[in-house]
């Protein structure tokens, strides 16, 4: 059958609340006058990385539950205006949604609504079917029920990418997703032992590649037993807002993936998809197109070759 999609996402549709906090942690007041105020806009993490995969020129599908409501109404309009197909099966319990309070210096707390989502919920498995036969990958969002479609994905034969986001490398839910993946990406921030977690991933699981993004520090790239720092990019403009910078770093990333990319040169990709993604305010949900990426990494490379540090090709 022919290929139809660069990338299925699945999972990770929703609705986040953005409240501007005057710092992080937030002291305890009995109220705060908020400014620039208090914003409610369509865009969780398959969201994000499905944005993002087509503004870089990927044919991107999006599969995951939504519900009747309003919020399921911001997702379904979301997609609809930046022209990604979107198949939304019903979430009986509402869309899933979050509170996400934003510090002046970008940092954010997310606080998730766990009340949408029940361990009964499933996709259509002949959806799931139907949608992995004319895709090359697919990209699983750790919300609920994208754990029961791994098998099928497997089956299937497409390589598969998921984004553990702050796993302590303990929790067991994320490790159907961590195991069966061929690309693993997940955050440093709860982690005690990078190296350790990365290698454990790959060890027991199916992934040769484990990506750990590190905000300002960079990111760490395990790949074929070889481990390797790849510092950050420099943000184009002033950082405002971190939230969607680990989903554009995987967009970024499956780019050069999928384009045949050594995996150095896909997460310098990943590096500069998630600087520009800090410096988009978080009540929008732009994301980096694909001929700026391409220009931003020249001038990367080029600037690491001035410095002794990459070698010209």
């Amino acid at each position: 059958m022919r290929t139809q999609t660069d990338v299925l996402v699945l999972g990770g549709a929703g609705v986040d609340t953005v409240v501007h906090v005057p710092e992080l942690p937030l002291p305890f007041a009995d109220s705060y006058m908020i400014r620039p105020g208090i914003e409610t806009r369509a865009g969780q993490s398959g969201d994000f990385v499905a944005l993002g995969l087509h503004a870089l020129g990927l044919r991107t599908h999006h599969l995951d539950m939504i519900g009747d409501d309003h919020e399921g109404d911001l997702v379904r309009t979301l997609h609809r205006d930046r022209g990604v197909p979107f198949t939304g099966v019903l979430l009986p319990g509402g869309t899933k949604r979050a509170v996400n309070l934003v510090g002046p210096d970008g940092r954010r707390l997310s606080l998730y609504d766990a009340s949408r989502a029940h361990d009964s919920d499933r996709f259509d498995e002949s959806a799931v079917r139907e949608l992995v036969a004319v895709s090359r990958h697919a990209h699983v969002v750790i919300t609920q029920p994208c754990a029961s479609t791994l098998p099928v994905l497997r089956e299937a034969g497409v390589t598969i990418s998921t984004d553990l986001h702050d796993w302590d490398g303990v929790d067991t839910y994320h490790e159907a997703f961590a195991l069966q993946a061929d690309v693993v990406f997940l955050s440093t921030t709860a982690l005690t032992d990078i190296e350790r977690t990365m290698r454990d991933i790959t060890g027991r699981g199916r992934a040769r590649t484990v990506v750990a993004t590190a905000g300002a520090d960079g990111a760490y790239l395990l790949h074929e037993g070889e481990l390797t720092h790849v510092p950050a990019a420099a943000p184009p403009a002033a950082v405002v807002d971190s939230n969607g910078a680990g989903d554009a770093f995987a967009s970024g990333f499956l780019l050069g993936l999928l384009n045949g990319e050594n995996t150095r040169r896909c997460a310098l990709f990943g590096t500069v998809a998630g600087a520009y993604a800090c410096t988009v305010p978080s009540t929008r949900t732009d994301a980096i197109g694909r001929e700026e990426l391409l220009a931003r990494v020249a001038e990367s490379e080029q600037e690491r070759v001035a410095d002794g540090v990459l070698r010209p090709s």
